[in-house]
C-alpha cells in the first residue's frame, strides 16, 4: 500500500490480510482495518482489496500512518457441540 504525502512524497505503508475460498468467490479481507472484496481467482480478489483500501485510505495518509504495527499468529480451535 502506497500513500502521498502533502509534500508529494510516497510513504509505504505495509497491511496484512486473510484470504479464503468461499464457495467458489475468493474473499481477501485487511486484518489492519475493517475492509474486504471479493474476486473470482485469489489475485483478483486481492487486487480489489488493494483497490478498496486506497480509496479508505484516499486523503488520509495520517490515518495510514498511525496505524499500530502488528505480528499476527493465526491459529484453530476445536470446538465441541451438544446435539441440539
Amino acid at each position: 500500500m502506497t500513500e502521498i504525502t502533502d509534500k508529494g512524497e510516497r510513504m509505504d505503508h505495509q497491511v496484512s490480510y486473510v484470504l479464503w475460498d468461499d464457495h467458489g468467490a475468493f474473499v481477501a479481507r485487511c486484518l489492519d482495518v475493517e475492509v474486504a472484496s471479493d474476486g473470482t481467482t485469489e489475485d483478483a480478489a486481492v487486487a480489489h482489496l488493494q483497490e478498496a483500501l486506497s480509496l479508505y485510505f484516499a486523503g488520509r495518509g495520517d490515518a495510514l500512518a498511525e496505524l499500530p504495527v502488528r505480528a499476527y499468529r493465526l491459529g484453530q480451535l476445536t470446538l465441541r457441540c451438544l446435539p441440539s
